[in-house]
């Protein structure tokens, strides 16, 4: 899997994943997030330095010499990606992802999206499969454009894009790690927000869609 920022360590990361969450939740200077991890402001612009130079993080200036700081599409995508990690890395990873996807498949079912595909294979793609069973959802193909792919996954068929999907389905399921946003957001332009779900570590804006 190809990291945002490669050969970091796993306190850098934790660092990082702090900074792009204090930068979503609407901090707006360097002492305020610097607080919030714990660590020096000098720290704190370093990193801010190197999230910009990456193109996690974006800067515009604000009234009073101050700067506003917002996250880039690449910038949400690397958050799921290091939060889903991190979670991987604790016992707690697979009870919060097994409770999301249940609730998922809950919400799909009561929206009358009985048979789903999954788009993205990642870790928490096996979970689906598996949370998929207990419920009165159907998973009929998953969607997976990544060269090398297998052909089946746990007894469900790969394919490339959704037109080689061979079975109707009502409701797409982001269960991708790395592209969540890229993935979410092209699902969304395609069968309309009321048809995609994501589960909630994932960290997807679902507005307007199913809840």
């Amino acid at each position: 899997m190809e990291r945002v920022l490669p050969g970091q360590s796993g306190e850098d990361d934790r660092i990082v994943l702090g900074l792009l969450n204090s930068v979503e939740d609407g901090a707006t200077s360097q002492r305020r997030i610097a607080a919030e991890l714990g660590i020096a402001l000098g720290l704190v612009n370093a990193y801010l330095k190197r999230c910009v130079t990456k193109g996690l993080i974006k800067v515009s200036e604000a009234p009073a010499r101050r700067f506003a700081y917002y996250l880039t599409p690449q910038g949400f995508t690397e958050k799921s990606r290091l939060t889903v990690e991190y979670l991987s890395s604790s016992f707690s990873f697979f009870r919060q992802a097994k409770a999301d996807c249940a609730i998922v498949f809950a919400k799909a079912s009561s929206a009358g999206l009985t048979h789903v595909v999954l788009a993205g294979r990642s870790d928490l793609t096996e979970i689906a499969i598996l949370c998929a069973a207990d419920s009165d959802v159907t998973i009929v193909a998953l969607v997976d454009a990544a060269e090398g792919a297998p052909d089946r996954l746990a007894g469900i068929n790969i394919v490339r894009s959704y037109d080689e999907v061979s079975a109707p389905f009502d409701g797409v399921v982001i269960t991708s790690v790395v592209h969540s946003h890229d993935l979410f957001a092209a699902a969304v332009d395609r069968y309309g927000a009321e048809r995609v779900l994501a589960p909630k570590l994932l960290g997807l804006s679902t507005e307007g869609g199913v809840r």
